[in-house]
């Protein structure tokens, strides 16, 4: 199977019309990876795949725009007739299980272990699905935060999830084939990195030696178009926005 990336949501912070929150489907080397499960995801996700036959999901941050929808996944998953064969590995920070036992109203987390397997990331974390490797690495934000590497079949996918610019963001695209990257905000506040700009995540794309930047996440302050063309100024190689529903092959 091809390394593939199917967009399912774009948005920040909120979803909107025909845009969910941060979402994408990761197929290869035989494996399906949900990626971010940003609010309006898990209905995107039923368009491309049945979700009882995910072979992972995988959580870059705790923020409700990249992990609101496994509330949504876990109706679907346990009461809605999507019921998969094996608890479903969960990928994400250590609290991810106790956040959604929260909205239960219960104080453990035990009775979602019928539906998913919680894994907690931590920096130079790995898991194999098939022959599609990630490997995780932390980045700077303003909560425990982590990109993604993928890796089948020669290829390389590198996603920012939510950081500022950090050498180890740039470490985690190196010489990636294609580098969905988040862009933002317009410009630093107040000394404040825990997103990036367009300039900066075309720069993260040069330093890195990235083929393919794409872009995504962009905020309210910026339109998705102005913060395309404002990163492929500065990574000077092929750039092209994150479109709910386009499928990228790797």
């Amino acid at each position: 199977m091809p390394l593939t990336l199917t967009v399912l949501g774009t948005a920040s912070p909120h979803p909107g019309p025909g845009r969910p929150c941060s979402g994408y489907l990761v197929r290869g080397g035989g494996a399906e990876v949900w990626v971010d499960a940003g609010t309006g995801t898990f209905a995107e996700l039923q368009r491309h795949t049945n979700p009882a036959q995910l072979s992972a999901v995988w959580i870059s941050h705790l923020h409700a725009d990249h992990h609101a929808d496994l509330l949504a996944a876990f109706y679907g998953l346990a009461y809605g007739g999507l019921t998969p064969d094996a608890p479903i590995p969960v990928y994400a920070p250590a609290d991810c299980a106790q956040r959604l036992a929260g909205f239960f109203g219960q104080p453990d987390a035990g009775f979602l272990s019928g539906v998913f397997d919680f894994h907690a990331l931590y920096d130079g974390h790995t898991a194999r699905h098939g022959d599609l490797l990630l490997t995780s690495r932390a980045v700077v934000h303003d909560v425990e935060a982590y990109g993604l590497r993928v890796e089948s079949g020669g290829r390389v996918l590198a996603y920012s999830g939510d950081s500022g610019p950090c050498p180890a963001l740039t470490e985690l695209a190196r010489d990636a084939d294609l580098f969905l990257c988040e862009a933002d905000i317009d410009e630093h506040r107040d000394g404040e990195q825990v997103h990036l700009t367009p300039e900066g995540a075309g720069a993260t794309a040069r330093r890195a030696g990235v083929r393919e930047l794409v872009v995504t996440h962009v905020g309210p302050t910026l339109t998705p178009r102005a913060a395309t063309s404002r990163a492929a100024a500065v990574f000077g190689g092929p750039t092209r926005t994150a479109c709910e529903g386009h499928i990228l092959h790797i």
